[in-house]
C-alpha cells in the first residue's frame, strides 16, 4: 500500500474520531460495510432476475471463421468462443478476473491471442499470450505496477506493437515484440512524454501511425519510421484539433483520420500525405464519426456515426470514390464491436437496443445478409415492459438546451425520480439496455433522468468545452434547471428526487447535493471526486496530466483556489441528506481516499452516511457478487428515501 495514503488516512480517522466512533464497520468477504442495514431477501429475489441478465461482445475473429466474444457464465467476464451462428458458447478462459478482450493475428499459424488483464481493478494491465491448442496463459509484459495498451498487430501477423509505461511509471513508450518472448526482448521504438498510442502500421509493416493524446479536445497524429525512428507530424496545425482515429490506406501514401478540424464534430477525412490534401468523406454527416474498420486489402471501410446517442453503421467501397455500400437493416440502438473477418467478406458487429442486451450480429457483405450468432440470456424477463427512453430537452440557466434520456414507468404518478448523471466528464449517456434502470421503472416505480450536461460528448466541441476549468460549476447549474424541468412535469414528484452518478458523475451528485440539498431527497456517489486538489495530487502519475487538461492545473495558484472553493469535500456541512458512497479500494482514477474524507465530513453534520468499500476492485465493480451486493443496497437505500417501508 502507498504509504502517503496510509498517513493521510490515519490522521483522518483520528480527526473523525467521535463521529467514527458511533459507525458500524462490517466485513464481508471483500467487501467493507459502514452503518448499512442488512438487505431484506424480498428486495433481493426479484432483483436477481434483473441481475441476471447477461450480454455477449464481439472480441475477434479466428482463421475458422469462428469468433471470440466476451460473455459472463460466472462472475466476470471472459472469452467463449463460438463456432456457428446460434451455437454454444465455449469458454475458453477462467480467470478471477475479468478478461474480455482478444488481439488475434493476422498469421493464421498463430494459434491463439492476445489479452489484456489487471488484477483486482488496479489497471495496471498487462498482456498475456492466450494459447489455443493448450489453454496455457502466459505473461509477455513485466508484471509490475506498470501499465500497458492492448497489442496492434502488424499485417503480416509476425509483430505486435504496444505502450508501456514501465520507464517511469508516468509516461508512455512504444515496444515492439513477438508472442514467443518477454517484455526483456522486445524492442523500444520510441520513448514518449505523456500518453502515446499506436494506431496502424503501414501496408509494408516499416512504419507505425501514432498518437499523442493530450485531452477529447486536442491530439497530435505522426507517422513513425521503425528502422530510423524518425517522426513526421501528420497534418500539422497551429490550431488544437481533437481526433478520433487514424490508419493507413491501401498504398501506404495517405492516412484515413477522423477529427475536429474546421467542424464541431468529428468528421472521416483522407489525407494525402505528399500534397497534404484533405478530402472530407462523412462532411455531410452533422455527427461525431465515433469509430471505422477496415479488411487487411483496405478496399472497403466500415464506420459508425453517433448521431444525437443514437449508432448508425455506414460501408463505404474505397477503390470507387468512397461508393456507399449496402448496409444491413438495424433496429435503432448502439452499434460496436465493428470489425472484418480475416478474408474480409464477413463484418462483425455487437447489436444493443434499450430492450434487447448486447448481441453479436454478422453480416454477408457479398449476399449481403444480416445473422444472429449470439442470444444472451435475460434472466426470464419480458423485456417488451423495459421502458424505451424517451429523448427531451431543457433550458439550463443560461438558456443552452441540454438534452436528456427520460425512462417512465407505468401509470400517471406522480414518480419519485432518480438522475443519474454519467462521468467521463466527457462521456455521454446514451440509451442502450440497462437491466438496473428497468428494475427502478418496473419494480420501484420511480422515473429515471440521464441528462447530458455541458461538457458532455456528441454535440459538438464547442459544447463539450462548456464545462472546462473555471466553468465548472456550470454543469452543476444545468442539474438545478433539470429540477425545474422535473417540477413542470405532473407525472414526476419533485419532492421525491435522488442523484446517482459514478466518478466524474460521483463528483456531480456530491456537488449537486452542495447546492441543490433542500430539493434532494438523497444521493449515490460511486468512485466519485470529492476535492479535485487531492484528487489531481493522488491519481496515478500516467493519468495526471490528461486530468488537468480536463479539470485545471492545481499547481497554478488561481486553479488551485478555484478548485478548492468549488470541492464538495470544502462545502461538506451544505449535506444535509442522505448519502450513500461506493469505492473500489485499488481505484487508480479516483484513489479510495476521496470516498473516506468525504464520507467523514458528511457525516459531522450528522447525516446518515452509508459506505461500501470493496477491497478486490477498483474504477467500479466488476465483479458480479459485488454489483449485485451494491445494487441490492443501493435499491433498500432508494425505498427508505421514497417509501415509508423498506422492503
Amino acid at each position: 500500500m502507498n504509504h502517503r495514503i496510509l498517513i493521510i488516512t490515519f490522521v483522518s480517522l483520528i480527526l473523525a474520531a467521535p463521529a467514527l466512533a458511533q459507525v458500524e464497520r462490517v466485513e464481508r468477504g471483500n467487501l467493507v460495510l459502514e452503518n448499512m442495514p442488512e438487505i431484506p431477501a424480498a428486495i433481493t429475489a426479484r432483483l436477481d432476475q434483473y441481475q441476471n441478465t447477461r450480454s455477449a461482445g464481439f472480441a475477434g475473429w479466428l482463421h475458422d471463421g469462428s469468433i471470440l466474444v466476451s460473455t459472463r457464465f460466472g462472475d466476470t467476464n471472459q472469452i467463449h468462443r463460438v463456432r456457428q451462428p446460434m451455437g454454444s458458447r465455449s469458454q475458453l478462459t477462467f480467470f478471477s478476473e475479468p478478461a474480455g478482450n482478444a488481439s488475434v493475428s493476422p498469421d493464421p499459424t498463430k494459434n491463439g491471442f492476445i489479452q489484456l488483464r489487471d488484477v483486482g481493478g488496479n489497471e495496471f494491465f498487462q498482456l498475456y499470450w492466450f494459447d489455443l491448442a493448450s489453454g496455457e496463459s502466459r505473461l509477455l509484459t513485466d508484471g509490475g505496477r506498470t501499465r500497458h495498451t492492448g497489442a496492434n498487430w502488424s499485417n503480416r501477423g509476425d509483430r505486435f506493437v504496444y505502450s508501456s509505461t514501465r520507464r517511469d511509471g508516468r509516461n508512455y513508450d512504444i515496444y515492439i515484440g513477438d508472442e514467443s518472448s518477454d517484455h526483456t526482448a522486445h524492442r523500444k521504438v520510441m520513448e514518449g512524454q505523456g500518453f502515446w498510442a499506436v494506431m496502424d502500421w503501414s501496408p509494408d509493416d516499416t512504419r507505425l501511425l501514432v498518437m499523442n493524446y493530450i485531452s477529447i479536445n486536442e491530439s497530435r497524429i505522426f507517422i513513425l519510421d521503425i528502422a530510423t525512428g524518425a517522426m513526421s507530424q501528420v497534418n500539422p496545425s497551429e490550431e488544437r484539433i481533437g481526433y478520433g482515429g487514424a490508419a493507413f490506406d491501401r498504398t501506404g501514401n495517405g492516412v484515413f483520420v477522423v477529427h475536429d478540424d474546421s467542424s464541431e464534430f468529428k468528421q472521416l477525412h483522407h489525407l494525402d500525405l505528399a500534397s497534404g490534401r484533405s478530402t472530407p468523406i462523412s462532411a455531410n454527416i452533422p455527427w461525431d464519426v465515433s469509430g471505422f474498420t477496415m479488411p487487411k486489402d483496405r478496399a472497403r471501410m466500415a464506420f459508425v456515426v453517433n448521431e444525437g446517442g443514437m449508432s448508425r453503421l455506414h460501408l463505404l467501397d474505397l477503390r470507387r470514390n468512397y461508393r456507399p455500400l449496402p448496409t444491413p437493416s438495424l433496429p435503432v440502438g448502439l452499434i460496436g464491436g465493428v470489425s472484418f473477418s480475416h478474408d474480409g467478406r464477413y463484418l462483425s458487429m455487437t447489436l444493443n437496443t434499450a430492450q434487447s442486451p448486447s448481441d453479436v450480429f454478422v453480416f454477408d457483405t457479398r449476399r449481403p445478409v444480416l445473422t444472429r450468432w449470439t442470444e444472451s440470456e435475460v434472466g426470464g424477463l419480458d423485456t417488451s415492459t423495459f421502458p424505451m427512453p424517451e429523448l427531451v430537452q431543457f433550458a439550463s440557466f443560461d438558456g443552452l438546451e441540454i438534452p436528456a434520456w427520460v425512462y417512465r414507468p407505468r401509470g400517471s404518478g406522480p414518480h419519485p425520480v432518480i438522475v443519474q448523471i454519467h462521468g467521463g466528464p466527457e462521456a455521454q449517456s446514451r440509451p442502450g439496455f440497462n437491466s438496473l434502470f428497468a428494475y427502478w421503472t418496473n419494480e420501484l416505480g420511480a422515473a429515471v433522468i440521464s441528462p447530458n450536461v455541458r461538457g458532455s460528448s456528441g454535440y459538438g466541441k464547442t459544447y463539450l468545452q462548456l464545462d472546462n476549468g473555471m466553468l465548472r460549476e456550470d454543469s452543476v447549474r444545468d442539474i438545478g434547471a433539470l429540477l425545474d424541468w422535473i417540477a413542470t412535469q405532473p407525472d414526476l414528484d419533485a419532492s421525491r428526487v435522488v442523484v446517482y452518478g459514478g466518478s466524474y458523475g460521483g463528483y456531480m451528485v456530491l456537488a449537486s447535493m452542495v447546492h441543490y440539498d433542500e430539493r434532494l431527497v438523497g444521493g449515490v456517489s460511486i468512485v466519485g471526486i470529492s476535492n479535485f486538489v487531492t484528487f489531481l495530487n493522488n491519481t496515478e502519475a500516467y493519468r495526471r496530466d490528461l486530468r488537468r487538461a480536463e479539470y485545471g492545473d492545481e499547481r497554478e495558484s488561481e486553479m488551485h483556489d478555484f478548485q478548492q472553493r468549488i470541492s464538495p469535500l470544502n462545502n461538506a456541512e451544505r449535506i444535509r441528506s442522505p448519502l450513500f458512497v461506493a469505492q473500489g479500494y485499488n481505484d487508480p482514477r479516483v484513489p479510495y481516499t476521496e470516498s473516506e474524507q468525504i464520507v467523514q465530513a458528511v457525516r459531522a453534520n450528522d447525516v446518515d452516511v452509508w459506505y461500501l468499500l470493496a477491497m478486490d476492485e477498483g474504477h467500479g465493480f466488476a465483479k458480479k457478487v459485488n454489483r449485485d451486493y451494491f445494487q441490492a443496497a443501493t435499491v433498500l437505500f432508494f425505498r427508505q428515501l421514497f417509501f415509508e417501508d423498506s422492503q
